[in-house]
């Protein structure tokens, strides 16, 4: 079977750039899966992505789908012939369906007698054939929100199509796709080579872009010679170390096909402006890269990274630079106006910005903040005084004209500001934490003010949209209250706060008095400890782990945490599986009695060995393990009682718990309760058993 190479390539207007490298992936992994599908085997698939095509390579590309058997049942021997040995009707029917003779048939012997059945193989078809149906349906499935159309055309793509290749091999592929006929050219870079280049394989395609076309095709090469480049520049034309932000880096390599890095300057005095609003202006709007010193200090320069091999850089360096200092110079101003009205002046021009209609406005949510944060910070012993100032600023900043332009740089600004106004550092650093965590994986605030503001802030928005029935719903989340709550959970477990939810979220609904719903607390526990199953999934921990703690609804993170990570060692050791066994075992032998039965136990009415040697062991387990779990020490607790495996087993094997005599089995029920809460005193660990017992 031969296995030539295929390559298609998709060229277009320039792409959206953000979306470039999700589309390359998109449609690679679409034509492997539907060459999957189709059972045909391959080597290596390459993609390619420039901000004018989307190309993929599939390497060794067999020429056909395997040949597959298979076999079609026909009448029952015993309907297929008549008395004489002659075919029926049915049996001639069948054969003259397929196109065969009659004694072409196979007999095949079954439980309920022998059957004619015909054994075939079909053929599979040539992948050339399959070939244009697979590629227009891997770029119907792009991840593309908005389609477009072009000229008179019906047809839609993200960008309008110019040019198509189709190659299997040496030979074109023959076919029609987004309006344009399959052939062997694609085009060079829009201005060093805007004609039309000839692929004679698929194995030529990148060699030829870049040695004729001036492209680099390989989205990941096209990249590190970016990062290279901009490396390179800055240490030797600034003497300083480029700050490569991974997100800009594939946006910049979204945006060239043939990438030169230059050097760019700017006057020192912008260097007063906070370096995070200079980084804003120059990444978001312009994106350049910035230089820093060995201290991390802001350099006055940039690296932009041109898509055209200039013979004159100078005036594209001038002709960047020109571009930048206006936006420099309005960061400037913006900073020199706003640090003309302190803060704590804005705080009542809040009041006409609305938050949520039932919840009143950002001034409203701002005073439940301070009030809020400072009984957070009583709890955890911070400075109270200091929590509350914070509140009352921490939306100040959304007023200021740095914001208003650069939304990015909320938090940001208000430390700046508030430490020009002569705030305390407590408070300061607090209005630029409390977004902490802003996305998965960010840090949590560093200090105990930033912490009381976070956490007030996403507790306030919490139960107040609770509070008026406005609860996310499937994929509407327009207030990011799941951000909210896995912030919430991660500010309380990774700080190590022994602050209960249910606590927190009574403080903060006794903060409102326009709450509809009757009882927004319970809901809201339930929700934030719910948040807690997708972090310990990404962690590795099993869903019957998460389950067996969540059934005992610890409100406290920290110590709900604590439980997860205990069961989750408990599991793997040898006596975990026996004794999650008997507890469910326990468990459904107390359910049918009707549920928790009383624990006191009588020795006297012991008749076994057996349950005396459990009720001696489940004595000194409670000893034992009571002052772990009160001091949170789960993991040891839990230790100590797999040592009970061996006298549960006893027991079960040796006693009759549902015995005749009422005062024996009400003895014997009790001793299981007993052994049961020792466990729920963690988590309900017959969870972990999935066999029903």
């Amino acid at each position: 079977m031969a296995t030539p190479d295929f390559l298609v390539e998709v060229g277009t207007e320039e792409l959206p750039p953000k979306a470039l490298k999700k589309l390359s992936e998109s449609f690679g992994e679409g034509l492997r899966s539907r060459l999957a599908d189709a059972g045909i085997e391959h080597g290596e698939i390459e993609t390619f992505a420039t901000p004018r095509r989307l190309a993929v390579r599939v390497n060794k590309l067999a020429d056909a789908q395997p040949d597959t058997p298979f076999e079609k049942k026909g009448p029952a021997v015993k309907a297929a012939f008549d008395g004489q040995g002659n075919p029926t009707r049915a049996l001639e029917g069948f054969a003259r369906n397929l196109g065969i003779q009659p004694d072409e048939l196979d007999t095949m012997e079954t439980e309920k007698g022998a059957w004619l059945v015909y054994r075939g193989v079909e053929k599979g078809r040539p992948t050339a054939e399959l070939l244009p149906g697979m590629v227009e349906q891997s770029l119907n499935g792009l991840p593309i929100p908005k389609r477009m159309r072009w000229g008179a055309r019906r047809e839609e793509f993200v960008r309008p199509v110019h040019w198509l290749i189709m190659l299997y091999g040496s030979k074109e592929v023959p076919c029609t796709l987004l309006g344009c006929e399959a052939g062997h050219a694609t085009r060079g870079h829009r201005f060093h080579h805007p004609g039309e280049l000839i692929i004679s394989t698929p194995a030529d395609y990148e060699l030829v872009l870049r040695q004729n076309g001036w492209v680099e095709p390989d989205f990941t090469a096209r990249r590190e010679q970016i990062r290279n480049g901009v490396t390179r520049v800055a240490d030797e034309q600034a003497r300083g170390r480029a700050v490569i932000n991974p997100g800009l880096l594939d946006e910049v390599t979204a945006l060239c096909e043939w990438p030169v890095p230059l050097l760019g300057r700017f006057e020192e005095r912008f260097l007063e402006v906070p370096p995070e609003a200079l980084v804003s202006s120059m990444e978001e709007h312009q994106k350049y890269f910035h230089v820093v010193d060995g201290n991390n200090t802001m350099l006055p320069c940039f690296i932009t990274v041109a898509n055209i091999e200039s013979r004159d850089p100078s005036a594209v360096i001038a002709g960047n630079e020109k571009v930048i200092r206006p936006r420099l110079a309005d960061a400037a101003f913006f900073y020199d106006t706003d640090r003309k009205t302190p803060l704590i002046n804005r705080v009542n021009d809040l009041k006409p910005i609305v938050f949520q209609q039932d919840l009143g406005s950002l001034h409203d949510k701002t005073l439940r903040i301070a009030s809020l944060a400072g009984r957070i910070a009583g709890a955890i012993g911070a400075d109270t005084e200091e929590a509350r100032r914070a509140g009352t600023l921490s939306k100040t900043d959304l007023l200021t004209e740095m914001v208003q332009e650069f939304d990015d740089l909320q938090g940001v600004m208000g430390e700046y500001y508030a430490r020009h106004n002569g705030e305390h550092d407590a408070v300061a650093r607090a209005l630029s934490e409390q977004y902490l965590p802003g996305f998965a994986g960010d840090r949590i605030p560093a200090s105990d003010i930033g912490a009381c503001v976070a956490l007030a802030d996403r507790l306030d928005s919490l139960v107040g949209l609770f509070g008026v029935n406005q609860p996310p719903s499937g994929t509407r989340d327009p207030y990011a209250l799941r951000r909210a709550a896995l912030g919430v959970i991660r500010i309380l477990v990774e700080r190590e706060l022994k602050l209960d939810l249910e606590e927190l979220a009574g403080w903060a609904a006794s903060e409102f008095n326009s709450l509809t719903v009757a009882d927004p607390i319970n809901p809201v526990v339930d929700y934030v400890l719910e948040r807690f199953r997708a972090s310990f999934e990404d962690q590795g921990v099993a869903a019957e782990v998460f389950l067996s703690v969540q059934a005992r609804r610890p409100t406290q993170p920290l110590d709900f945490n604590r439980r997860v990570m205990a069961v989750n060692n408990f599991i793997a050791l040898p006596q975990a599986q026996a004794l999650a066994s008997a507890n469910k075992r326990v468990s459904n032998i107390l359910e049918k009695q009707g549920g928790t039965q009383s624990d006191q136990v009588k020795p006297e009415y012991f008749h076994e060995n057996a349950e005396q040697a459990l009720f001696e062991a489940v004595q000194t387990q409670q000893e034992k393990v009571a002052p772990l779990f009160a001091q949170g020490d789960y993991d040891a607790g839990l230790q100590s009682l797999a040592q009970l495996r061996e006298v549960v087993d006893m027991f079960f094997n040796d006693v009759m718990v549902m015995a005749e005599d009422e005062s024996l089995r009400a003895n014997r029920l009790a001793l299981l309760e007993q052994l049961r809460q020792l466990f729920l005193r963690v988590a309900d660990i017959s969870l972990l058993q999935t066999n029903s017992e």
